[in-house]
């Protein structure tokens, strides 16, 4: 089967495309947000094939997975004129929280009765108004990297994009008190010039950006695993360090309170809470491994691989039915 779907979000990508089918993705010059092709630093099989929008009109397509409400009009132009949901079997992914008025926000396929929408959390399910669209939830899968913990450095590590720019989503403004509990290490795209940001000296917030090996690689010699997210989707971020066997201090928010099961951390909507489990994760190593143990063992059970590829060809096999 050939399922044509957009390079949007890398990590989620990997574990999609581990699936049993061949994976059509847009490239074009350039390799801008419409045709960013293959990953360049995450493992993709041979599976996946880089298509220009000329091949792509010669394609035989038995499935479209949209991802961004401008990939409708993309999808029918660079198809050939077929439109998805009615020459070709379609399902919409819709990876994020809604933003803006949230109790109210309307989803871009809330009028589309024709498109399967497939969110990646319940939350966001919950939160999103989808109107007429039938709804299906697929919980992230992810492709395990090992447990790697060590946690030999007693530092905390932190994974968030653009976290000036992002502000108070990210909870970037709780990180000067957290950063008093445990250094930090915030690893990221755009994540320079975060510690003079936030007025904290560069050893208490350092910052750097790595492919996936090494950032896991790099995300298990830490101590903790902090997430100080307020709103978001739940951040695969956070998965991949309770499969790398860290411990998690996180805010009780979002999926957050679904994914880290009691035992596995520490979760609660009071930064002060957040900032006594990090110290006592500091100068308590053992009490640290043994948390991220269980934490691996949740998160094999309810985010591995092989659950997410079975709930998704189902959904296919649904849509194409």
């Amino acid at each position: 089967m050939n399922i044509l779907l957009w390079h949007v979000h890398g990590s989620w990508t990997t574990a999609f495309v581990q699936g049993p089918h061949t994976y059509l993705v847009p490239v074009l010059p350039g390799r801008g947000p419409d045709g960013r092709g293959r990953a360049a630093t995450f493992a993709w099989p041979d599976t996946v094939r880089e298509v220009t929008p000329d091949r792509l009109r010669e394609e035989h397509v038995d499935l479209v997975l949209l991802q961004r409400p401008e990939e409708f009009d993309l999808a029918e132009r660079w198809l050939g004129g077929r439109l998805p949901g009615r020459d070709v079997p379609v399902v919409y992914l819709e990876h994020n929280a809604p933003d803006g008025n949230v109790p109210s926000t309307r989803h871009p396929c809330a009028e589309r009765p024709e498109v399967t929408l497939v969110h990646v959390t319940h939350f966001n399910r919950l939160f999103w108004d989808c109107g007429r669209a039938r709804t299906v939830v697929v919980e992230h899968g992810i492709v395990d990297p090992g447990h790697q913990y060590t946690g030999r450095l007693p530092r905390a590590a932190v994974v968030v994009n653009e976290p000036v720019r992002r502000g108070r989503h990210t909870g970037t403004d709780l990180l000067p008190a957290l950063a008093e509990a445990a250094p930090l290490d915030v690893f990221g795209m755009r994540t320079e010039g975060l510690a003079a940001h936030l007025g904290l000296p560069e050893e208490r917030c350092r910052t750097a950006d790595l492919p996936q090996r090494a950032l896991h690689a790099a995300m298990a010699e830490r101590r903790l695993y902090l997430h100080p997210v307020r709103w978001t989707s739940l951040g695969l971020s956070l998965l991949e360090a309770m499969h790398l066997g860290m411990p998690v201090v996180a805010l009780a928010t979002t999926e957050a309170v679904e994914a880290v099961p009691p035992g596995a951390g520490t979760l609660s909507t009071r930064p002060e809470a957040l900032a006594a489990a990090a110290r006592r994760y500091l100068a308590e190593p053992e009490a640290a491994a043994e948390d991220g143990a269980r934490a691996r063992q949740a998160a094999l059970e309810r985010y591995g691989l092989k659950r997410f590829l079975d709930d998704w060809e189902r959904v296919i096999t649904e849509v194409r039915s």
